[in-house]
């Protein structure tokens, strides 16, 4: 029989879901900001993210985004039409189109990148905080635990604040 969730774990879930919001959100804006469609930087990124080995083909590219391939290719339409990446037939195989970022493209998706990381530098514990919470022990008084021990290590507390667990709560 499984285990029943407790609001412990709910809370966790939630407060997690919420921060990935957050950091998607807050990186669509930085993204406008600087000229690109949030769609249009994930590409970038996702070209400029590759692992080593793995040709930038539109099909890798609408997989590493979850796109069909279509979408890709009018995403990769707009992107080339702004300089930002070129595309070319593989050498190998003429069928295969690849895709290249330019360094149009690359000052572009620097800026938003340089932004996000500097982000995640100065607040993703409370990220990892609220994974750890799911992942150790179900989730529960551990929170208030871990935010004291990443504010040792000069990480902050989740959402500013530290949280109280109904058990110790007065």
């Amino acid at each position: 029989m499984a285990k029943e969730i407790t609001t412990a774990e709910y809370q966790a879930l939630a407060e997690l879901r919420h921060r990935i919001r957050k950091f998607v959100r807050e990186g669509d804006a930085v993204a406008c900001a600087a000229g690109l469609e949030p769609q249009q930087y994930l590409l970038l990124l996702a070209l400029r993210g590759l692992p080593e080995g793995v040709e930038a083909t539109i099909r890798t590219l609408a997989d590493r985004l979850a796109l069909k391939h279509h979408s890709a290719v009018e995403l990769i339409d707009r992107l080339e039409a702004h300089g930002y990446v070129r595309r070319s037939r593989s050498r190998d195989d003429r069928r295969r189109v690849l895709v290249t970022l330019l360094p149009r493209g690359e000052k572009l998706l620097e800026q938003v990148a340089r932004d996000r990381i500097g982000e995640l530098r100065a607040s993703g514990a409370a990220l990892v905080n609220a994974i750890s919470a799911l992942l150790e022990n179900g989730g529960s008084p551990r929170l208030e635990k871990q935010t004291v021990n990443s504010s040792k290590r000069g990480w902050g507390k989740i959402g500013g604040q530290r949280r109280q667990d109904k058990s110790t709560a007065q």
